[in-house]
């Protein structure tokens, strides 16, 4: 009887389900979205029961779509929205508080404390993060502050915490397992990447129980079993990892100087940096790339603010584009921008520049510039900031880098990933699958469970679609990028 992996997508906005097969062929997919909740300006929620009733009913749906038996799924696979994290009453299940979402900007004073008190440093040196209130540490803090009596619960033991993919576990295995891996873990601004374990200093310096943290482990090992009764079947959960870790795993790259960047929304840079974490120059984040067999990797990683939401801009607020295909073929309709640079730095820039104050510019406008040139300027300009994450790494890690591999909605665009090509001097791979999230979740999970025999099978199934090799030349490539810092230069300090 044939079997298959069942993975689970958690995300911000939906929950996913795909079943594969062993050639990584997707059988049937189902998704749903969830509602959002934003309660004052600045705070992001999600109710925990929507997370995982979406998450139960597209898992129930994947597989009626598959009309497979209860038997023929091998295991399963769960990767998630990563710093969002949820509390509840061991003992009901009830969620003392919604879930306070990665994006929820609520605690930023007291990351801003953290900083002014000096202890930046330590949590940087221990975590491999700069503290924010994007991570969950800050979160759980603000939980315990401000719901009536929980932190007394806490103290006393009655109360659990854990991220997206603890949650989905705890309540998918009948409650039997409070669990998490390695890359969720790291993301709680409360975990030591250099010791594996919780943080007992950073536990008191945000006046944590170590008590309603999760059991730490690898990212594909066998952490409970589905029970039956609330899905159907029994199958071993098998695997737990954050969304990016995953897609830098399901693009297959297991060695040290691989890298992905997914173009999303914004665009997230993963480089696996080997054995050992390197603590970067650049204010990039040093994090666990993975969990396997006992042994850990890591990663640096780097984001871009502005990636597709850029093209977003450009149809909904200038109006010169009525979709991201029509954008694609007006700048195709021209050779060149016509010397027009974009700097989309709409809420300040990152790395290298890390300038809060910078905004979005236009520069090199000439008569001759129409919107064919500015939307070209627009996906140069997504490839312009993914080259700059990219030479901090380079220089952190002392690694060249022999190709990019690319996934995400925006990596479609065959001039996007041609321009990456080019100005990078690096071949850029997008594979058959681009939904590599998920797809790293499966592979996990049938490693874990013999599915698949080792990450040699995996590289044989892993597709190439389309190889980008750079044509430009030397000069133009260092003239081109030259003009973006000039421009990146003009964007600077504007609104200080």
């Amino acid at each position: 009887m044939e079997k298959y992996i069942l993975a689970l997508d958690q995300g911000t906005t939906s929950s996913r389900a795909v079943i594969f097969n062993k050639q990584v062929e997707k059988i049937a997919t189902a998704q749903r979205e969830f509602p959002q909740h934003y309660p004052h300006p600045g705070w992001v929620e999600h109710d925990p029961e929507d997370i995982f009733t979406s998450q139960l009913s597209v898992l129930k749906e994947a597989v009626m779509k598959a009309k497979l038996l209860p038997e023929q799924i091998e295991a399963v696979g769960i990767t998630n929205q990563r710093e969002t994290i949820i509390l509840w009453d061991k003992n009901t299940g009830k969620p003392v508080y919604n879930a306070i979402v990665w994006q929820c900007r609520r605690t930023a004073n007291l990351a801003d404390q953290l900083i002014a008190s000096g202890k930046g440093e330590l949590i940087r040196d221990k975590t491999g993060l700069l503290p924010d209130a994007y991570f969950s540490g800050t979160k759980i803090k603000w939980i315990l502050d401000n719901v009536p009596g929980v932190r007394q619960r806490a103290e006393k033991g009655e109360i659990l915490a854990g991220t997206v993919d603890t949650w989905l576990t705890w309540r998918l295995s009948g409650k039997k397992a409070h669990v998490t891996d390695y890359t969720n873990a790291c993301r709680t601004m409360l975990f030591n990447i250099n010791t594996l374990e919780w943080d007992q200093e950073l536990l008191d310096l945000l006046q944590i129980p170590l008590s309603i943290l999760p059991q730490v482990k690898d990212s594909s090992c066998i952490y409970a079993t589905t029970d039956a009764t609330i899905c159907g079947f029994e199958a071993p959960i098998a695997s737990l990892i954050g969304d990016q870790q995953a897609a830098l795993f399901g693009q297959a790259c297991f060695e040290p100087g691989e890298m992905k960047s997914t173009y999303g929304t914004g665009c997230f840079l993963l480089m696996n940096t080997g054995d050992k974490p390197i603590k970067s120059k650049h204010q990039l984040l040093t994090t666990i790339a993975l969990g396997l067999n006992g042994k850990i990797q890591y990663a640096l990683e780097g984001s871009v603010f502005i990636g597709g939401a850029l093209i977003k801009w450009l149809r909904d607020e200038l109006g010169i584009i009525s979709s991201a295909k029509e954008c694609d073929q007006l700048a195709e309709s021209v050779p060149n921008s016509n010397g027009v640079l974009l700097v989309p730095a709409f809420t300040g820039l990152g790395a290298p520049y890390w300038d809060s104050y910078a905004r979005g510019t236009i520069v090199g406008l000439t008569r001759g510039a129409n919107k064919a040139h500015i939307c070209r300027a627009a996906l140069e300009a997504i490839a312009f900031q993914v080259k700059d994450e990219i030479e901090c790494m380079k220089d952190d890690a002392g690694i060249e880098i022999s190709s990019l591999k690319v996934d995400g909605g925006a990596s479609v665009s065959n001039l996007m990933m041609q321009f990456q090509a080019d100005i990078l001097n690096t071949p850029v791979y997008r594979p058959e699958n681009t939904e590599t999230t998920v797809t790293g979740a499966a592979f996990l999970a049938g490693l874990a469970t013999g599915f698949w025999s080792s990450t040699d099978e995996i590289k044989q199934v892993w597709k190439i679609d389309s190889i980008f090799e750079p044509k430009m030349e030397a000069e133009t490539r260092t003239n081109r990028y030259q003009q973006w810092q000039k421009a990146v230069n003009r964007s600077r300090d504007w609104d200080k």
